[in-house]
């Protein structure tokens, strides 16, 4: 069965430069509001071959598609008042040459993500409300926020190693925290087999990319 409109509107679009290079990852909403303006075209993976469509083209392959051949479990589709859509994967823009920033963000999500949600010093996993960050080193003691002092610890563990180091309190990391060479967000959805098509815009040089809501 499809994900409903609103799970639809949670997934992400990889957004390529006119030269077909990966450049960002970007809401649904955004994705739509470009190919409406004829800023952007989709861009469909069929055969092995690159095929384009605009907006009111994919609209009309989309309705083919769910009447002929139905919905997948792994496509998202979104229902207006006098169509279905399907979203797509991948759009192109069409009037601008942006380039990929060779920056991953530092940021909450992105730490999470490279600790795949596990407390850093028992080992156990958590929901993200249930986590926090943690300085290695402590910033009392000179300790920098930044990829190789910031780690995702539980609630319990963070109490219990209070202004500590982790050596002082007792405790050990699972792992020494490092800056990611890819994007920590982009490597989970690729995990997922709707953006299976993902990967063959992206190589080491892109996978930097990173969402812009």
């Amino acid at each position: 069965m499809a994900a409903g409109p609103s799970a639809a509107m949670q997934s992400s679009v990889l957004v390529l430069n006119r030269l077909y290079m990966a450049i960002q990852v970007m809401s649904v909403r955004r994705a739509f509001c470009l190919l409406c303006k004829d800023l952007a075209e989709v861009v469909s993976v069929e055969n092995g071959a690159y095929v384009s469509y605009d907006f009111e083209s994919w609209r009309e392959v989309s309705e083919w598609k769910a009447s002929v051949e139905g919905r997948k479990d792994h496509e998202d589709w979104i229902r207006a008042v006098n169509f279905q859509i399907q979203v797509p994967r991948v759009i192109r823009l069409l009037r601008y040459d942006l380039f990929p920033k060779n920056v991953i963000k530092f940021n909450r999500r992105n730490i999470f993500l490279r600790d795949e949600n596990r407390c850093q010093y028992c080992g156990q996993k958590f929901p993200t409300q249930q986590l926090s960050l943690d300085h290695v080193l402590p910033r009392s003691q000179g300790g920098l926020t930044n990829w190789e002092n910031i780690v995702c610890a539980c609630l319990r563990c963070n109490v219990r190693k209070g202004g500590r180091t982790p050596h002082e309190a007792g405790m050990r990391l699972k792992k020494r925290p490092v800056k990611p060479r890819r994007s920590p967000m982009l490597s989970h959805q690729l995990t997922c087999v709707k953006y299976e098509s993902w990967k063959q815009f992206l190589d080491d040089a892109y996978w930097t990319v990173e969402l812009q809501d």
